[in-house]
């Protein structure tokens, strides 16, 4: 019977042998790599934390200790040791998350799978304990990617200033988050990475010490954990005790028995504990050790045996994106490109294969990649920064204050824009087109298709007193729509074919083929309807207010929060210009939304052909004064399938 499935909770591996354990973490491999190539997801980083989170769950006693995963999305062990086994719809509705969910687990805690969030829920949780008089502690595992945030640094101050507050920080250090680890501190980590001396004279002495009687085991325990100034001497981790901490390491991440000693010994610390771990993303599986890219970070569906694809979804935004930025970069010599640590992830890597000095990856620093970008703007240059839409919510204040304010010519290129779906509530690019609406002279742009990502991205670019923003969604682009005529600056993607039309239906992005199957529906029902597409929806078009006036109602489609969406904003462009025309805006509720695939996801907020429809038709029928126009004849009309 393999040992993985008696494992039913954390308390299971207090009987289980150090061979067992070994034997244990060998079965988690070949059950994460034959799993995760079914569904999809974060392979490479649950591959590399096997043992740590084994000898995480030996030494604490989960869920009275808190174990806390910053971004969790290694948390996948974590989930399998504490009685989460079946996988077989991983990131599918009604199937585990892809990181912790309080909803699935009482050893989960953080759900927010941003990065360096951890140390600071430490921190208050931590303080918590101490208040309450909890004899419980508190561990955070953070990688050294995450390290590279600013948020992490302002914890590690707070948690140092209080020398007899028990909180144990692991340090998960695989050299990289989703691509090589960049800046200073990664080279800090690298040369203790690097300075093996004082863990090869620790490994003589304990030879030595365990053969001495009585006095051997706590002398080498004495000395593995207490001798500071040797430490100095031999390796430079000063930084992390200069600040207070106790720093324990570096270990091997892949060997538990030292795992559990040095984790019972931060444990056994009545203070704050660093302890430093060396781990191999990808660890046991071949393809993805063989991926320099990321390691197999975060993958669709493969083959098991070769780690290929199994299917190929044809070209993606992200790669339409890329392609558009190496052509800008051959024809300006001033483009350059920031990444937050996600140079393959949002389409940067053949740019910097092409232009490697015109690429700066900041770590995940959004705030600062922000305030990086308006410097680089005052000093002549444009900067495009990718990052994904969800992640541009942490930088409001830099485009606000650093970049809107100082006129900077910045172009925001956000990926993953609207519902993302698998990933869950904080991966969802839901937000940015309300946040951006406030940023005075800020322009944003969402493009329907590949051609207009091309269009798009060169009009922003050529804007250098402002900043701008080009937003588009996750997965496969679509085939072209294309405009039949043009209104100011905005494409008119139907025509109604009379004088006095029903319905304006403004299609925001990569909404425009549901819009215009909308359109249809609503042409059964005999309400014409004209369809634009607005391209740039910020600021509003002017040609928008006498467009809305010759039509009877106006209805707005898009991928983002009604709250202070597009929808609103043309409502307040409609207002101020004077034109009483009623208005429906139909997106995202403000609710978190659980994770489900985005057809799913789209469907249960009623974010569909039909479901619009249906509303549409019923509130032209109102205005009709006649209620015995069947709204409900859309139910029988056969929705688009994905």
């Amino acid at each position: 019977m393999p040992l993985l499935t008696r494992i039913t909770g954390p308390r299971d591996l207090d009987r289980l042998s150090l061979e067992e354990l070994e034997q244990l973490a060998g079965e988690i491999r070949t059950f994460l790599v034959d799993a995760v190539s079914k569904t999809g997801g974060h392979l490479g980083p649950n591959l590399g934390v096997v043992e740590l989170t084994i000898a995480l769950h030996r030494v604490f006693d989960s869920p009275k200790d808190k174990v806390l995963w910053d971004t969790g999305h290694q948390s996948y062990v974590h989930k399998l040791l504490t009685g989460r086994q079946d996988f077989s719809r991983l990131k599918m509705k009604g199937g585990l998350s892809g990181y912790p969910s309080q909803a699935e687990s009482e050893h989960d805690v953080i759900e927010n799978s941003h990065a360096s969030t951890v140390l600071g829920w430490a921190d208050g949780i931590a303080k918590a304990n101490q208040l309450r008089e909890r004899d419980s502690r508190v561990v955070a595992v953070i990688g050294d990617g995450a390290l590279t945030g600013g948020m992490a640094w302002e914890a590690l101050n707070n948690i140092a200033e209080a020398k007899d507050r028990p909180l144990v920080i692991v340090v998960n250090d695989n050299e990289r988050s989703y691509a090589p680890t960049i800046g200073g501190l990664a080279n800090h980590l690298a040369t203790l990475r690097t300075t093996d001396g004082y863990e090869r004279f620790l490994a003589r002495t304990k030879d030595i010490l365990d053969r001495t009687p009585v006095v051997g085991r706590p002398l080498y325990e004495t000395l593995h954990g207490a001798k500071k100034g040797l430490k100095d001497f031999i390796a430079p981790q000063g930084m992390f005790e200069d600040l207070g901490l106790k720093y324990v390491g570096p270990i091997d991440g892949h060997d538990i028995e030292a795992l559990e000693s040095a984790l019972a010994r931060a444990k056994r610390f009545g203070g704050p504990v660093i302890v430093h771990c060396l781990t191999e993303k990808g660890r046991g599986y071949q393809p993805a050790l063989q991926d320099e890219a990321d390691r197999f970070h975060a993958v669709g569906k493969i083959h098991p045996d070769t780690g290929l694809p199994i299917a190929s979804s044809g070209a993606d935004w992200t790669s339409v994106f890329g392609e558009e930025m190496v052509r800008l970069g051959e024809e300006r010599e001033d483009i350059v490109a920031i990444t937050a640590a996600m140079l393959q992830p949002v389409g940067l890597d053949k740019f910097a294969k092409r232009f490697p000095e015109r690429v700066y990856d900041v770590g995940i620093a959004e705030q600062h990649g922000a305030v990086s970008a308006a410097g680089l703007a005052h000093g002549g240059l444009h900067p495009v920064f990718a990052v994904y839409a969800t992640f541009l919510n942490r930088a409001f204040d830099q485009v606000l204050m650093d970049v809107a304010l100082h006129r900077c010519g910045v172009t925001f290129v956000l990926d993953r824009a609207g519902v993302t779906g698998t990933d869950g509530a904080s991966h969802n690019g839901m937000w940015d087109m309300s946040l951006l609406q406030v940023v005075p002279g800020l322009r944003l742009a969402a493009p329907r298709d590949a051609d207009q990502v091309r269009a798009q991205l060169r009009e922003a670019v050529a804007v250098e007193d402002a900043p701008t923003v080009v937003r588009f969604s996750k997965g496969a682009v679509g085939p072209a729509v294309p405009a039949v005529g043009r209104v100011g600056g905005m494409d008119v993607l139907r025509e109604p074919g009379t004088e006095r039309p029903d319905v304006l239906l403004v299609s925001v992005g990569a909404l425009a083929p549901m819009c215009l199957e909308i359109a249809a529906l609503l042409d059964r029902q005999g309400i014409s309807t004209t369809v634009v597409d607005p391209r740039w929806v910020k600021p509003v078009d002017e040609a928008m207010a006498p467009l809305a006036e010759r039509h009877r109602v106006v209805v707005t489609v898009e991928d983002n929060s009604r709250v202070g969406g597009v929808g609103s904003a043309i409502a307040q462009a409609l207002r101020d210009a004077g034109v009483d025309v009623p208005l429906r805006d139909f997106g995202i509720p403000p609710r978190f939304l659980d994770h489900a695939s985005r057809a799913e996801v789209l469907a249960e907020i009623g974010l569909t052909a039909p479901d619009i429809a249906r509303q549409v038709t019923g509130l032209v029928s109102k205005l009709d004064g006649r209620f015995d126009r069947a709204a409900d004849a859309v139910d029988s009309v056969e929705p688009a399938r994905d």
